[in-house]
């Protein structure tokens, strides 16, 4: 028969065993709400450059670079480039913040201008940290009647 203090012993020493086997783990809440997919970079910038697609004879490209400047601002860097003057030329910045899953617009930005070569913009915008940010554009340019227009979109990063 088995003694109640070798019971107890057995008990208090698989006890003490179990409890320092045991670690507490924190999960960074930021990885649980917003897992990395494709949509996404690790790094602390993207940049999406995109050519007209067809022969065109106005619009030459257009670009959108977002970085991460700090926990709390990110810096914008759009263009709209033509083959040469234009009567009109446009430039339009969306800011897109991820929130439960999907991007939707933030904040934005339209530009325009007459006679012109290029229309570039550079924004420091200040941005809740905790999330995955990108910037999506449109370009376009109109001359003698013709319009022609191509778009970019950055990958997220996040700022947190």
């Amino acid at each position: 028969m088995v003694s109640w203090k070798k019971l107890l012993g057995i008990g208090l020493a698989a006890g003490m065993l179990f409890s320092t086997s045991v670690t507490p783990v924190a999960a960074d809440p930021v990885s649980i709400l917003d897992e990395i997919t494709d949509e996404e970079t690790t790094e602390d910038f993207s940049e999406d450059i995109s050519y007209n697609p067809m022969r065109s004879n106005n619009l030459s490209f257009g670009s959108m670079k977002i970085s991460k400047l700090s926990s709390s601002e990110i810096a914008i860097d759009a263009l709209t480039q033509c083959h040469h003057s234009c009567k009109k030329v446009y430039l339009y910045i969306y800011l897109e913040r991820k929130v439960n899953g999907s991007y939707g617009t933030y904040k934005y930005w339209k530009f325009d201008a007459s006679n012109v070569t290029k229309i570039h913009k550079g924004l420091r915008v200040a941005v809740p940290s905790g999330t995955y940010y990108r910037v999506r554009g449109y370009h376009a340019a109109s001359d003698g009647g013709e319009k022609e227009s191509t778009s970019t979109l950055t990958q997220g990063i996040l700022v947190k």
